[in-house]
């Protein structure tokens, strides 16, 4: 379906693939394309309330089957949203899923003469640390897999990502580097640690924290599917934030833990499955990780709809 003149976003194309579609994430984006452009949806999960018009495979992305799927539907453009995001998944499972299978859904664009590719990184490939200035660009070096070895699959797909934007400059490759997503059905572990009525914090230690909500996460994606943008592209939410700021505005009573007693205690707790906050997230409670998204904001057009107060209180689940 070609846009309309009332379009929100001209220029989408007639249709788009979304791996990863039956996630939170995805089905808030199918939600919002759903209107615009003929959808297809790949994800080895059910996605039992897709809209009608939305053609959903319920398939794993590194099987030869999705091949078939493209052979048929034909899209024109592909949202890779398919990278799991579990603490608790066996290293080797996951490192297949994430790596193994981006490598075989773009190959799959190139075969099949897909125009437009967007890939959903996060601005946590860069790392927070001690010694990072504030509004960090893309051109920062990736860091976050030397101290958090479950986001390494993230950082070795953006990095492929990257490549395959000089391999293939016939496809209109974008990586989107958003801050901290939230919302009232996320459930990563930004959004899970402000739930906390009581959550810790490191003693001495207040980072300025940025975090933008999940609907406009989906907006950025959508702006990113436009002909011509191309390459890395931070996105960030409408400011920064103290996080004990950010923890007053919910009515939250930090816990401060001195830094040496906090980490060995987290990892049990970890362990015994006492908390979902794996212990190597303390860095984003602890050290800075800021981003710069004026490039976003020239180059797509990228505002975010959400007010500061909206995004913070988002993670309140209704009800």
């Amino acid at each position: 379906m070609a846009s309309g003149p009332q379009s929100e976003f001209p220029g989408m194309p007639a249709a788009v693939c979304i791996t990863g579609i039956a996630g939170n994430l995805g089905k808030a984006l199918a939600k919002l394309l759903h209107g615009e452009t003929r959808l297809i949806g790949i994800d080895r999960r059910p996605f039992r309330e897709a809209p009608r018009d939305v053609e959903h495979h319920q398939l794993d992305i590194r099987k030869n089957k999705v091949d078939e799927v493209f052979r048929r539907a034909r899209p024109e453009a592909l949202i890779h949203l398919g990278i799991m995001h579990d603490p608790r998944m066996p290293r080797a499972e996951a490192h297949s899923f994430n790596v193994i299978g981006t490598h075989k859904i773009l190959e799959t664009c190139v075969r099949h003469g897909v125009k437009k590719v967007v890939v959903l990184s996060s601005a946590n490939v860069y790392g927070p640390r001690p010694d990072n200035s504030n509004f960090l660009p893309e051109e920062t070096p990736l860091m976050a897999a030397a101290t958090y070895s479950d986001i390494a699959d993230l950082v070795e797909v953006d990095i492929y990502a990257q490549s395959f934007v000089w391999r293939h400059p016939e496809i209109e490759t974008v990586i989107l580097r958003p801050v901290h997503i939230v919302g009232p059905t996320v459930k990563n572990a930004p959004s899970n640690y402000l739930r906390l009525s009581r959550p810790i914090t490191v003693m001495g230690f207040d980072p300025m924290v940025q975090l933008i909500h999940v609907e406009d996460v989906c907006r950025a994606l959508a702006l990113a599917l436009r002909p011509g943008p191309r390459g890395v592209y931070n996105v960030v939410g409408p400011g920064e934030v103290p996080l004990s700021a950010a923890l007053s505005e919910l009515g939250r009573r930090p816990i401060p833990v001195p830094a040496p007693l906090l980490r060995p205690l987290l990892a049990r707790a970890f362990r015994s499955r006492l908390v979902s906050f794996p212990p190597d997230e303390l860095d984003h409670i602890q050290y800075l990780c800021a981003v710069d998204g004026s490039r976003a904001e020239r180059d797509l057009g990228w505002r975010p709809a959400r007010s500061l107060r909206e995004t913070i209180r988002s993670v309140l689940v209704p009800g």
